[in-house]
């Protein structure tokens, strides 16, 4: 613990300077899997990419004592290198525990333990005037919960005690095809009613072919049972897989997965937005060219060469959640306004039971009368070429979604007004806590993720792509690949170097 005790002393210092002068700051990471555009640099960024470890595995408590910068996939590593897995792992390997706690995360365990937060028992956190405190469900539980979902408003988290469960070799997953969204929506609800269930989300190819997967742990498989595995080069795209089987069979199919191939299942391909580059970049689309471009592929990559050539702001990417009750009027509005297929449908169980937990952004998910389960629907695809077109389908998204009491999460572009954001959100619970925690100077949730045209302008002024080929197709894309090729750091705007250590075994601490 001594090194991340320094760490976190650093942090602190960097933070009592900023507020001394009472100025706002950014945090960098080291990675995103937003889709938002940020500028960052020394001057403005307090660097908290050193928390990158996991301290321990206990295997007594099944917790794990995990920095905010630790990914998805070096989580899983540690824990089921210990018989053990988080209860909810998001869908990229990329995705870290901090982002998972500040910005808000579901996968499809969410169905049983709710939002990625839900998940966490305590965090450590340094506040905006440099004090470390700890907060969990039981104690600061206003600051605990005002700062899940607060992208950082409140302060840096600096730890998190992350709950686990005994890990299975297998996941057995059953594909149902079904013929629409609401009969879809159905089925998942009466395999969420089922205890056995663990896993449960689903597949809208088109307004008449929907797959709902529901699954469960197991150690070992039937003999004579042919394992599906999705994370190497060879291995089908598991969207693909699911499409091309299920459909040619016409009955429920089962399969057999690898733990870590299920956990995982979405990294390549990015779901499926990784299909439109090919068309983007006139490549066929087959089984040779995606083994040839498969490095390309990953979410990481996907992220990377996302940001450099700007072609976030041609796609609509939004994930939002409407209660069962709303689902099929917001399903049939998708289809007669957008008509963007696949579409991933993911049960989450938003309320909150924990005693004294409406607090923060999320306050209403406390709320007894409110929803138990969201449906998530995730809405990822090419937009209309018009920029103001574009803008004007996702605010009618976030329109509808708050005209049917859903929620958006807001890992991508929101763009809202202010008047319209609060609207949706809790500004006094939220405010309530910032003000407590001495972080009412900082820039609200909302100016976190709103459309930022001012810093896509300094991205784009800050390319060295020439301007002429800056919105012309492949050109755009090709320097986008080029950067993630390159690698490097494309955050902080300075060259910086990080280390990787080795995981800790079980029961030990970092010792560095």
């Amino acid at each position: 613990m001594e090194v991340h005790n320094d760490a976190v002393a650093s942090i602190s210092q960097r933070l009592q300077h900023f507020y001394a002068q009472r100025q706002s700051f950014r945090v960098y990471h080291g990675s995103t899997n937003s889709t938002r555009v940020a500028n960052k640099n020394r001057d403005n960024t307090v660097d908290t990419s050193r928390l990158n470890h996991v301290l321990e595995v206990d295997n007594a408590k099944k917790t794990a004592l995990v920095e905010p910068n630790v990914s998805m996939d070096k989580l899983v590593d540690a824990t089921v290198r210990n018989g053990l897995v988080p209860l909810v792992v998001m869908e990229f390997p990329g995705i870290t525990v901090g982002g998972g706690f500040s910005g808000s995360a579901g996968e499809s365990s969410s169905c049983r333990h709710g939002p990625f937060d839900s998940t966490i028992n305590w965090i450590e956190i340094a506040l905006p005037d440099g004090e470390v405190v700890r907060a969990s469900k039981a104690e600061k539980s206003d600051l605990f919960w005002g700062g899940a979902s607060a992208f950082g408003t409140l302060g840096i988290v600096t730890l998190l005690e992350v709950q686990l469960r005994d890990a299975r070799d297998y996941v057995e997953l059953t594909h149902y095809p079904v013929g629409s969204v609401p009969e879809a929506s159905q089925k998942i609800q009466d395999e969420v009613a089922n205890p056995a269930t663990e896993f449960v989300d689903a597949i809208a190819f088109s307004s008449k072919s929907v797959v709902v997967c529901s699954g469960r742990l197991v150690g070992a498989i039937p003999t004579g049972s042919k394992l599906r595995r999705y994370l190497g080069r060879r291995d089908p795209w598991f969207y693909f897989d699911v499409q091309k089987r299920v459909q040619n069979s016409g009955q429920p199919v089962v399969d057999y997965v690898p733990l870590i191939d299920y956990l995982f299942r979405w990294d390549r391909g990015g779901f499926w937005v990784a299909k439109y580059a090919y068309k983007y970049f006139f490549t066929p689309f087959n089984r040779i060219t995606r083994s040839i471009l498969d490095t390309y592929m990953h979410a990481r990559v996907m992220y990377h060469a996302l940001h450099k050539s700007g072609l976030s702001d041609t796609y609509i990417i939004q994930d939002v959640g409407v209660p069962y009750s709303a689902v099929d009027e917001f399903y049939h509005w998708v289809d007669q306004t957008l008509n963007i297929y696949p579409i991933w449908l993911c049960p989450i169980r938003t309320r909150r039971d924990a005693p004294d937990s409406a607090h923060g952004l999320h306050a209403d998910f406390a709320d007894p009368n409110s929803p138990e389960f969201m449906l998530n629907f995730g809405i990822w695809g090419p937009g209309p070429s018009d920029y103001k077109e574009l803008v004007r389908l996702n605010r009618a998204i976030e329109q509808k979604v708050h005209e049917l009491r859903g929620n958006k999460t807001l890992y991508a572009q929101a763009y809202y007004t202010e008047e319209e954001f609060w609207q949706n959100y809790n500004q006094p619970a939220y405010e309530t806590v910032r003000e407590r925690y001495h972080a009412s100077h900082l820039p609200s949730v909302y100016d976190k993720v709103k459309v930022d045209e001012d810093a896509k302008r300094k991205i784009i002024e800050s390319s060295r792509m020439p301007a002429s080929l800056r919105n012309v197709r492949p050109f755009q894309g090709l320097y986008g690949v080029y950067k993630a090729w390159r690698g490097g750091d494309y955050l902080l705007q300075a060259k910086k170097t990080t280390t990787s250590e080795p995981v800790p075994k079980q029961g030990s601490q970092a010792s560095q």
